[in-house]
């Protein structure tokens, strides 16, 4: 069937890199074959307990209805807390909107401030999602390299040679997915300034704050001034921090013109977010936090360890990431090599030829505008990390 029948915003959508590598893993265990996959992006993890008692109290106790639009008043009241605590501003529950999963909310963040024309600047290495919902929304995404050298933190400089009269936003992640880095603080002052300067807002997606690994610190843009307060809006959520990425729990905190506007936003497109996970993210935000610290325990190892054994490959060379389960080693020392039968010239051939001959899935750079790189998601387990790894170097070797 002809697809002249679709929308353009259809047409010239990219599907999501990470996406379609986890669907090719199943597709293989499903065959059978034991794949190591670095490929995914969530906690291996179960939802704590105390978590999933609060849904089932919820069940039993007949929450099953609509709310209102943004949430709960309980759960409002929690972020705000939460986005308080972890940014160093004060957030009222009027400037906050759950929404059904980080992703959808940092869409209808761009939604409610982006214009058709008006151009969004993103640093690369990006979440491979940032540029598309940009386009999808009208906006243009103009992307800003980082050097591996600077551990990939943008350059203030470049950043503001990069704004023109048509840029309205920057999109910031830290700590970092893909990266594993987190943007120092004086470089978030920096971009801050910047800002104020030239009169843009900032997207800070914080979903990876609490995954911060060997004293590492993260510093909010939101904190920086009076002008970046009222003029950036917070992503964040449950997903990576409570290993809740199937409960679909997600928040924004913004100025409340803004936070109306999202909140009118999601009512047109699909109300509230579910009722049963709102009760599980106000457990979460307000129940014990030692199983955060715990994860927390597990990713910081599990990176000491992918670290070593990447830097022990041939070609391979990683910087040593501060947060997030993500690794991003430089794999150009293999291009122009042959493994497998295939001659490496990209971060693709070398994803595809890992799958098809080491059953390792990795997810290729050019997908984060990183083309010299991989990505490699350690949140598995510690002898999936070692196997995978030796797998890689034995491909290498040979």
């Amino acid at each position: 069937m002809s697809k002249e029948f679709l929308s353009r915003r259809v047409l010239e959508l990219e599907p999501s890199a990470t996406l379609a590598m986890n669907a090719k893993v199943k597709k293989l265990n499903a065959e059978g074959k034991k794949v190591i996959s670095f490929s995914v992006g969530e906690p291996d993890f179960k939802t704590p307990k105390h978590i999933c008692d609060a849904a089932k109290k919820a069940i039993d106790d007949g929450m099953h209805g609509y709310t209102a639009v943004a949430g709960v008043p309980e759960l409002r009241k929690a972020i705000a807390a939460s986005l308080t605590r972890d940014t160093g501003v004060e957030f009222k529950p009027e400037q906050t909107v759950a929404s059904p999963g980080g992703k959808y909310a940092i869409y209808l963040a761009l939604l409610a401030l982006i214009n058709p024309g008006d151009e969004v600047i993103i640093p690369a290495p990006y979440w491979v999602s940032y540029p598309e919902m940009v386009r999808l929304v009208g906006g243009v995404p103009v992307i800003v390299d980082t050097r591996e050298e600077d551990l990939f933190a943008v350059s203030p400089a470049a950043l503001d040679a990069a704004i023109t009269p048509q840029t309205k936003a920057i999109i910031l992640t830290s700590p970092s997915n893909p990266t594993g880095q987190i943007v120092p603080a004086e470089v978030i002052a920096e971009i801050g300034a910047i800002c104020e300067r030239r009169g843009i807002w900032c997207l800070s997606d914080e979903i990876y704050n609490h995954l911060i690994f060997g004293g590492a610190k993260h510093k909010s843009i939101a904190s920086v001034s009076d002008y970046c307060r009222d003029h950036t809006v917070v992503i964040n959520g449950c997903a990576k921090t409570y290993a809740m990425t199937g409960w679909r729990i997600g928040w924004t905190g913004s100025p409340v013109a803004v936070a109306k506007a999202i909140d009118d936003l999601q009512g047109q497109t699909c109300s509230n977010t579910s009722t049963i996970s709102q009760a599980a993210a106000i457990e979460a935000l307000n129940g014990p936090q030692d199983c955060v610290a715990e994860m927390r325990s597990h990713f910081e190892r599990r990176c000491g360890i992918i670290h070593e054994l990447l830097n022990d490959i041939p070609g391979v060379t990683c910087a040593m990431p501060k947060g997030a389960f993500y690794a991003l080693p430089n794999v150009s020392g293999l291009f122009g090599k042959t493994l497998g039968g295939v001659t490496i010239k990209c971060p693709t051939d070398l994803a595809n030829v890992a799958l098809d001959k080491a059953l390792i899935a990795m997810v290729p750079g050019e997908a984060f505008g990183a083309s010299n790189h991989v990505r490699l998601s350690y949140a598995t387990s510690d002898e999936n990390i070692r196997e995978g790894c030796r797998r890689l170097k034995e491909l290498v070797v040979g």
